[in-house]
């Protein structure tokens, strides 16, 4: 099952962090963007080309200690096709470094729709008899408010092509309580929320109790993650909002199990514009990239019991 690859490459890095390769041109060193615009002009493609360099440079610093990445695919289709061709690099060669890679779209729809988000995300494409993958990710971020109908799509893609998604349950961001902290009964809307999350993945539960059906809690909301936590036993968390959002490590802490698992937790403009913040030459924007991972997981797994399958 998808996350049991997950969770087996946390254990060997000891790492619960995943790095959202989020780029915006503006993060990108000017070095860089100097070589490409002289090849490509200050184009649509010059930009992605250079974006992909920027990506490849931090892959090849950061893959022996984190264990996943995250890229958004928004930060990618701004750039036309090229961006989306860019995307589509960056995950085949993260997995090329035996990176897990999780797309964060935030798909939602029903029907032949959602199928094809399925498919485009998660599965293969039939062209006149042959099965391609498109884009071919590890996992990918859904909406789930559209209930049932739009996840069941990608419930069969992931038993099918051994595959993962994260459900939004209680999201990082400031206005999030303006739904979901609302009550359908006696519970909240996340809570509802994440019970469907259980429900949806009891059929696809991995060798390590979690199953493929993973929920988006943020970091910035340490009570509610506690409680998501105790309510999710079998529910593996994505925990954005750690670093530039304002959650913290001894907060993040309350998303994971007895074991130091069930839970990994993103940073993306920390890690992309470590140089920046270090005031280092630009050139050496990786080894900064490097240098802050590993101050994030140390940083982490200092509140956490050491991480182990048992």
């Amino acid at each position: 099952m998808s996350f049991d690859r997950l969770i087996e490459k946390i254990v060997k890095t000891q790492n619960p962090t995943v790095v959202g390769l989020d780029p915006k041109l503006d993060y990108v060193p000017e070095f860089i963007k100097e070589k490409k615009f002289e090849k490509y002009g200050k184009t649509l493609e010059g930009a992605a080309k250079a974006i992909l360099t920027f990506n490849k440079k931090i892959i090849d610093e950061i893959y022996d200690i984190v264990p996943a990445i995250k890229p958004q695919a928004a930060y990618y289709e701004m750039y036309g096709w090229q961006g989306v061709k860019t995307l589509y690099k960056t995950i085949e060669y993260a997995q090329s470094k035996g990176m897990y890679v999780i797309t964060d779209g935030k798909r939602n729809d029903i029907g032949a729709t959602m199928e094809a988000y399925a498919t485009a995300h998660l599965g293969v494409t039939d062209v006149d008899g042959e099965m391609i993958s498109a884009f071919g990710a590890d996992a990918l971020t859904v909406n789930g408010y559209l209930g049932t109908d739009g996840i069941s799509p990608l419930l069969e893609q992931c038993r099918n092509n051994d595959k993962g998604i994260f459900v939004l349950v209680k999201t990082s961001n400031k206005s999030s309580g303006e739904l979901q902290d609302k009550y359908i009964g006696i519970k909240t809307v996340y809570n509802v929320m994440g019970d469907m999350c259980e429900s949806w993945g009891a059929e696809a539960m991995g060798k390590y109790g979690y199953s493929s059906v993973g929920a988006v809690v943020g970091a910035t909301y340490p009570e509610q993650l506690a409680e998501m936590r105790k309510a999710l036993p079998h529910t593996f968390f994505l925990v954005p909002g750690y670093g530039a959002q304002g959650g913290g490590a001894e907060g993040v802490a309350k998303g994971f199990d007895a074991n130091g698992l069930g839970a990994i937790v993103n940073s993306s403009r920390a890690v992309m514009c470590a140089y920046k913040k270090e005031g280092c030459d630009e050139q050496d924007f990786a080894k900064a990239a490097r240098r802050e991972v590993i101050r994030m997981k140390e940083d982490i797994i200092s509140y956490l019991p050491k991480i182990a399958l048992e």
